[in-house]
């Protein structure tokens, strides 16, 4: 319970206070301010004005996490001043560089708020501004990225070269097709980082066919003519074939589960022949039991299997040489 719950505020010195804390505000003392507010906030003194004052006050002595959490908890309230706290929080977004979710909550407002004239004005104007600045930001950080994505490719530096396709990635910045394209077939880039820039490739919707080449093998293809990764035909197929070890045996299963995805990601997009995703899921099975130093039931092993036993265990140390898991 808090110290003022059951205190009344003389009305006399409530009046003081008000007063007070608004000629400190007006005199842009809002240290003391704030203090005067916080008190009649205290003694649940909590009227309209009296919360815009400390938002003020918050936000010029750059309290800004309080100013948001505060922001956060009125706009839960939905009560007659709402767009006027939406306005403040917006601004809060936008001097705090949070352009993404200022975008986010106009969009909010715009679906599902009948927002009034003035400040539909005020909120398409704080969009617009936003939208350039995160724009600008993408294109600073995407130079960044480049930058130093060029000196990874130099220095061989195989980890920070995937890194930073995924940070390019992360930020939907477009993909420089002229640099980023003859990666897939230069032999000196790693496979994991190649599957990156085909997803990055994917994502953005690059219709275009390229050469891509990876651990020996070669393919022509089209990003968005490729299913992604994890609903791939070859990966579904050999899920398939494993799943019932969900019930049996847990955790040989999720270790499957994630060497298969290993596997694929390494691979992808040049994938094995859906048809062989039966020997895919045995070699699976047997390397998740020597794993896991489980009997092997079926020790004898085809040749297809046995490649791919081979092949997976290759895969999952290239993954694991470049991803830490």
């Amino acid at each position: 319970m808090h110290e003022h719950d059951n205190v009344i505020l003389f009305p006399k010195w409530k009046v003081i206070l008000e007063e007070e804390s608004l000629v400190a505000l007006k005199e842009k003392r809002y240290d003391e301010a704030l203090k005067k507010l916080n008190k009649l906030l205290d003694y649940h003194v909590n009227n309209h004005e009296i919360i815009i004052g400390k938002l003020i006050c918050l936000m010029e002595l750059a309290y800004y996490d309080e100013a948001q959490d505060l922001c956060e908890e009125l706009l839960v309230q939905k009560d007659e001043n709402y767009f006027q706290y939406v306005h403040i929080y917006l601004t809060l977004l936008f001097q705090t560089s949070q352009y993404n979710l200022l975008l986010e909550q106009v969009d909010y407002e715009f679906q599902t708020e009948k927002v009034p004239s003035p400040y539909r004005e005020q909120f398409e104007q704080l969009y617009d501004m936003s939208q350039k600045m995160n724009d600008q930001l993408k294109d600073e950080k995407m130079m960044k990225y480049i930058n130093e994505f060029v000196q990874a490719i130099e220095d061989q530096d195989h980890m920070k070269q995937w890194r930073l396709v995924e940070n390019m990635r992360n930020i939907k910045a477009q993909p420089k097709q002229k640099m980023i394209v003859p990666l897939l077939t230069d032999d000196t880039i790693h496979p994991v980082t190649k599957t990156a820039i085909f997803q990055w490739l994917q994502e953005m919707n690059i219709a275009q066919s390229f050469d891509i080449h990876k651990l020996g093998l070669q393919l022509t293809v089209n990003p968005v003519d490729i299913a992604e990764l994890n609903i791939h035909t070859m990966v579904k197929q050999t899920f398939l074939l494993i799943i019932e070890l969900e019930q049996t045996n847990p955790t040989l299963f999720h270790l499957l589960e994630k060497i298969l995805h290993q596997y694929a990601y390494v691979r992808y997009p040049i994938m094995p022949p859906g048809g062989d995703a039966a020997a895919i899921a045995d070699a699976l099975i047997t390397i998740g039991e020597q794993y896991l130093n489980l009997p092997d039931k079926n020790e004898v092993k085809n040749d297809k299997t046995l490649h791919y036993i081979e092949e997976i265990k290759m895969c999952e140390a290239l993954y694991l040489s470049i991803i830490d898991e």
